[in-house]
């Protein structure tokens, strides 16, 4: 069986160990938890797939506040653990002042590509690609001509998840509505249910009838209240289809599974530099399955599908929030 250690069980094995290094790979996960059903469970189920197949071990602890970020690098790099695997944007400052101080380690981030740190493999996607194609389908889907947006801590990040999903929307309907709203201004964003569903309800009353969620935890709030009051809604980074059988439209699939397993493949000698994720390299796209399959009709998915082809081609130009700080289809 496989064995997850926590972070005190890494103090506690170094210990017996007596002195040997641990070749674990270790995970940080982002507030929120590993089990917020998208974006730190995605980075779970990547870690437990590479266990899985390797019989592997890895360290791992759950974040519970900002305090804990340093904290935590330093406990892994000093336990031997390689790499150290981060979660969320909220990890550049705290690497940037650790990774130098830990040379032999290499760390990875998921969501940051702005650091000149040597040591260290930074991850981000092209949200803003993935974005637009369920924005397509929620026009297409949308029989009131107005779509919502949720996002969880207002930050560039999550408005450029919005913003992809404004001009999908408007290539499909260029008079379509969308109301967009954020969660709140800081970390306690990610896990409101509560508020989720409180903005969920203040948007359909607005006339929305597809809600796109990019909320972390907050958006499990979303996708039971678009359920309970007949909408439809859409997921995000996991595919949360199967949450809601028949009333998910779909989830635009942010790969950071795939991120997690091929740096905890690599092991210590995972390639560093900044690395880019789109629908190119299969790094973020839309989910269809059996639980939304009824939803997605062959013209949307075919649609779909044609504006993937011609972005990944080039023909297609999705802009990108961080291009300007500021989005042509959306105001904020």
């Amino acid at each position: 069986m496989t064995l997850m250690k926590t972070l005190m069980g890494a103090a506690a094995t170094l210990a017996l160990t007596a002195g040997t290094a641990l070749a674990d790979p270790a995970l940080i996960f982002d507030l929120g938890g590993k089990f917020d059903k998208s974006f730190n469970e995605a980075a779970f189920n990547g870690a437990s797939r590479w266990a899985e197949e390797t019989g592997g071990s890895f360290l791992e602890i759950e974040l519970q506040s900002e305090a804990q970020r340093e904290q935590a690098l330093r406990r892994f790099a000093e336990a031997g653990a390689n790499p150290v695997i981060t979660m969320g944007f909220a990890m550049a400052d705290p690497l940037s002042t650790v990774a130098p101080d830990y040379p032999e380690t290499t760390f990875v981030v998921v969501d940051v590509s702005w650091l000149e740190v040597e040591n260290l493999r930074q991850v981000s996607f092209a949200e803003h690609e993935g974005s637009y194609l369920v924005g397509m389908m929620a026009a297409m889907a949308s029989k009131t001509g107005t779509v919502g947006y949720i996002g969880g801590m207002d930050v560039p990040l999550i408005r450029h998840f919005g913003c992809g999903y404004a001009q999908g929307a408007k290539a499909v309907n260029p008079d379509i509505k969308i109301v967009a709203n954020m969660t709140g201004t800081t970390p306690a964003a990610w896990n409101d249910p509560v508020k989720g569903s409180e903005l969920t309800k203040a948007q359909i009353s607005q006339g929305a009838d597809v809600i796109y969620a990019a909320a972390g935890g907050t958006g499990v709030g979303v996708l039971q209240t678009a359920a309970d009051e007949g909408v439809l809604s859409i997921g995000v980074d996991s595919n949360q289809n199967h949450l809601h059988p028949g009333k998910v439209l779909t989830s635009m699939l942010k790969r950071v599974d795939v991120a997690v397993y091929d740096a905890m493949m690599a092991g210590e000698a995972v390639e560093t530099g900044v690395f880019t994720m789109g629908l190119a390299e299969n790094g973020v796209g839309y989910a269809l399955d059996d639980n939304n399959a009824e939803l997605v009709s062959d013209e949307m998915k075919a649609a779909v599908d044609e504006a993937r082809q011609k972005i990944i081609d080039g023909e297609i130009n999705v802009v990108s929030y961080y291009e300007n700080d500021s989005c042509p289809a959306l105001s904020f």
